[in-house]
């Protein structure tokens, strides 16, 4: 202000402060920096190179301050809750995106973080905390050296879909229809292949299998192409059929699909964790 004015008298004045504490000031600074900032003009107080570098960055110092003003203004009063979630790659993306909707739905603002692998991948990333959460379609495999907690979120009887005019015929004297029928199955890597198969040896049912799948997407694909049966848990049958443009064929409770939520608290204390728990149970058996 005293550079603007051209003296000290006149920048008390506009500043509403006496000449002795600008001055007092003034002097400090000089001091401080060990170099003179004014000289003096006739009346006038004019800068001095020195006071001129000075000035020039004290004006960048408020502009910044200024804009610091600004951005803290305009932020947002809450920062979203980040939520690290791993799922199993084996796991339905129609039973994964339903599992953890409830998350976003929590009346705190939450950024939901998704990462899709293997469950040991997963599982290693959970031990690691990068991850405050796994999906998967089974507790923790006994061989692994994790410690982790299994929240049984439900179970799901499956259902036997197909495109319209393979399901057509296979609907009378299901499920004894599917034997010789070309049948679209989950790859050993899925705990349900194993009690599909056991469910179908058990009635004496022996379908064509023509393909095992890790992708459950990729399955679907095939089977709305027309090219087999395939399964999908009967809680999202539905969905699927009307996704797919497929048709139902049949259900069985005799075969499960199980899933978990794995993390590393034995009692639940994140919020988005305890509201997915508590939605999956209210609509999986």
């Amino acid at each position: 202000m005293v550079a603007k004015e051209g003296g000290i008298a006149r920048a008390s004045e506009r500043l509403h402060l006496t000449p002795q504490t600008i001055s007092g000031q003034l002097g400090l600074l000089e001091e401080q920096l060990g170099e003179a900032l004014f000289t003096k003009v006739g009346r006038q107080l004019e800068l001095t190179d020195a006071g001129r570098l000075v000035l020039s960055y004290a004006d960048e110092i408020f502009a910044l301050g200024g804009e610091l003003e600004d951005a803290l203004r305009n932020m947002p009063q809450e920062r979203p809750m980040v939520f690290s979630v791993g799922v199993a790659d084996v796991v339905p993306k129609s039973i994964a995106s339903r599992i953890l909707a409830p998350a976003l739905e929590l009346s705190e603002p939450v950024r939901l973080v998704c990462r899709e692998n293997s469950l040991d991948s997963l599982l290693g990333e959970l031990a690691l905390h990068r991850l405050d959460m796994v999906i998967a379609d089974g507790p923790i495999p006994s061989g692994l050296n994790i410690t982790g907690y299994n929240h049984n979120l439900g179970e799901s009887g499956i259902s036997f879909l197909a495109s319209a005019s393979l399901a057509r015929p296979l609907r009378k004297g299901f499920p004894q229809s599917l034997t010789g029928a070309p049948l679209l199955i989950p790859s050993e890597i899925n705990m349900v292949q194993s009690r599909l198969l056991q469910w179908l040896e058990g009635l004496h049912i022996y379908p064509r299998i023509v393909g095992e799948f890790d992708d459950s997407a990729l399955m679907k694909a095939f089977g709305q192409a027309g090219m087999g049966v395939f399964i999908v848990p009967t809680a999202i049958a539905g969905e699927v059929a009307k996704q797919y443009r497929v048709s139902l064929i049949g259900s069985t409770e005799a075969v499960k699909e199980q899933f978990y939520a794995i993390n590393t608290e034995r009692r639940i204390s994140h919020p988005a964790v305890a509201a997915i728990i508590k939605a999956a149970r209210e609509w999986l058996v």
